[in-house]
């Protein structure tokens, strides 16, 4: 089992205002990359929970779901697959629209190599609205995969995400 100390990595987590706009508290985890402890300590804990929830493949949400999810993909020996935004997939995808925080998007993922038949354990940085969760655990879904849960580093819990997210398993290392 993997000790996790909350406290120390919390105090690597930046709160900036207004960012990207107005009544955005952005929560900046650049200094917790900076350190190689604490990303080795991020990286452990989510690993751990993936392998809880039984995951044989990472899927890990542009950008930075790519940073925590390969190195959970490479430390649990399963394969990894990029969830995209639009205009940078080049081979035949799959495609959803959600709602953000703040807005609207879409996301992207190749069909080929296949989800199908593996229990996806989708990773990310945050957890706000669920939006962008959702949206991935549609494309897996739609791919033929099975969603075994949800791992993000942090969570907004006043913005009610998990709620959105169908009764999955949920792990977040740290919550606001």
């Amino acid at each position: 089992m993997t000790t996790f100390d909350a406290i120390r990595i919390a105090a690597l987590v930046r709160t900036i205002p207004d960012f990207p706009q107005p009544g955005i508290l952005f929560r900046d985890i650049t200094p917790l990359l900076y350190d190689p402890d604490a990303r080795r300590e991020v990286i452990d804990a989510l690993t751990e929970a993936a392998r809880m929830m039984g995951a044989t493949l990472i899927a890990g949400v542009e950008s930075r779901g790519f940073i925590f999810g390969v190195p959970v993909a490479e430390r649990l020996g399963i394969p990894f697959v990029p969830v995209r935004k639009p205009g940078k997939l080049p081979h035949e995808f799959a495609s959803v629209a959600y709602d953000l925080e703040y807005g609207s998007s879409e996301l992207q993922m190749h069909r080929t190599p296949p989800v199908a038949g593996h229990r996806v354990v989708i990773v990310d940085d945050l957890l706000a609205t669920g939006g962008t969760a959702w949206a991935t655990a549609r494309l897996v879904e739609e791919c033929g995969g099975e969603v075994g849960g949800f791992a993000f580093v942090i969570e907004l819990a006043a913005l009610d995400g998990r709620a959105r997210l169908g009764g999955c398993p949920v792990t977040t290392l740290l919550t606001y």
